[in-house]
C-alpha cells in the first residue's frame, strides 16, 4: 500500500471515530462515559508507524482541524486561540507516538486505557482553553445539546442586516463566514470584491483562515465588513459571562471600526447597544433596525 493510500484510510478512520464519538459528554462520569476509539483502530497502527515526518505532520494538523470543527459544532462560543491550538496538536502527537510504542498484537484492552487516558487529557486541555464548559457540561449527561449555529443563505443574510447590494462599499470582508463561504461567494457572483475570514481550514482563494481575535484589521482598509450573527453574537456571550473574554472583544471591535475606509460600514447583528451608545457621532454614524419576528435589531456603523 503506498503512503498516500495510507494517509487516506488513516483519515477515513478518523472521520469515522469522530462520528462515533459524535455529540458525546466529555464530562459524563465513568459509568455515563462512551467515549472509546472503534473497531478497526489495531489495525492502523502499522500504517501510523511507517508514516514519514512529513506525512505524521499533516495527520496531527488534520486530527486538530477535525476535533476543533466539532467541538465548534457543539458550542459555537467555544474560542481557540493560536496557543490553544498548538497544545491540541502536542496532544495528538504524544497520542501518535504511544500508538506507535504499542506492540504489534496489540488488542482492544490495550486501545482501550490508551482511549481512556487520551479523553481525560483532551478533557483537560477543554477546560484550560474555555473554564466554562466544565460548569456548562458537567451533568453526567452521555450526550450534549449542541448550540445552534448554522450558515444561513445570502438572501436572509443580506434581508437580516439591511445591505443593498447597489450601495454596499468595496472590498468586503464576512467574518465568520463560514466553512461553505455562502454569502461571499454570492457576493462575487455578482461583481462584488469579497473575502471571508474564519477558523478552519479551506483552499478558496479568498478565505483566510483566522480566528477573529487574532487577525489585525489594518486601519482603512475595508469598504465594508459583515458579521450575521456572528462577532456580536459572541460578543454578547463574552460580556454576559463572568469569565468573558469582553475587554479583548471591545478592543477588537474598536479595531473592526478602525479598518474601515472613510463610508464603509460594519453591517451585524444582534446589536450591541452597550458599546454602540459610546461610539462618537463626529467619528462614526450609527443606524439600527428592527426585524420582524426577532428579537434582536441589526446594526450598521459607518465610518465619517
Amino acid at each position: 500500500m503506498s503512503t498516500t493510500e495510507a494517509d487516506e484510510n488513516i483519515r477515513k478512520h478518523i472521520k469515522e471515530q469522530i462520528t462515533f464519538n459524535k455529540g458525546k459528554n466529555l464530562f459524563a462520569a465513568a459509568e455515563n462515559h462512551s467515549l472509546q476509539f472503534i473497531e478497526g483502530t489495531v489495525s492502523l497502527i502499522e500504517k501510523i508507524r511507517s508514516l514519514d515526518v512529513q506525512s505524521e505532520q499533516l495527520l496531527i494538523d488534520y486530527l486538530a482541524d477535525e476535533s476543533l470543527q466539532e467541538f465548534c459544532r457543539v458550542n459555537q462560543y467555544f474560542s481557540f486561540n493560536a496557543e490553544s491550538v498548538t497544545e491540541l496538536k502536542k496532544l495528538y502527537a504524544e497520542l501518535n507516538q504511544k500508538i506507535r510504542m504499542l506492540n504489534a498484537d496489540a488488542g482492544q484492552t490495550e486501545l482501550d486505557a490508551l482511549s481512556q487516558e487520551h479523553y481525560a487529557r483532551l478533557c483537560d486541555w477543554l477546560v484550560q482553553t474555555n473554564k466554562f464548559a466544565e460548569t456548562m457540561y458537567a451533568n453526567d449527561e452521555k450526550y450534549v445539546q449542541p448550540v445552534a449555529c448554522s450558515e444561513y443563505p445570502p438572501h436572509l443574510q443580506l434581508q437580516i442586516l439591511h445591505i443593498d447590494l447597489n450601495t454596499i462599499h468595496q472590498p468586503v470582508l464576512d467574518v465568520g463566514c463560514g466553512r461553505e463561504m455562502n454569502l461571499v461567494n454570492y457576493l462575487r457572483d455578482n461583481g462584488i470584491e469579497a473575502y471571508g475570514i474564519d477558523r478552519f481550514d479551506n483552499e478558496n482563494p479568498y478565505y483566510i483562515k483566522s480566528d477573529w481575535l487574532e487577525y489585525d484589521f489594518e486601519a482603512d482598509t475595508w469598504g465594508s465588513i459583515i458579521s450575521n450573527l456572528g462577532f456580536s453574537n459572541h460578543f454578547i456571550h463574552h460580556n454576559l459571562r463572568v469569565d468573558g473574554n469582553y475587554r479583548v472583544y471591545a478592543q477588537k471591535y474598536m479595531e473592526i471600526l478602525a479598518s474601515l475606509q472613510v463610508g464603509g460600514s460594519f453591517y451585524y447583528a444582534p446589536d450591541l447597544p452597550f458599546i454602540e451608545k459610546h461610539l462618537g457621532t463626529f467619528t462614526y454614524q450609527r443606524q439600527n433596525y428592527s426585524m420582524d419576528g426577532y428579537e434582536f435589531r441589526a446594526s450598521h456603523i459607518t465610518k465619517i
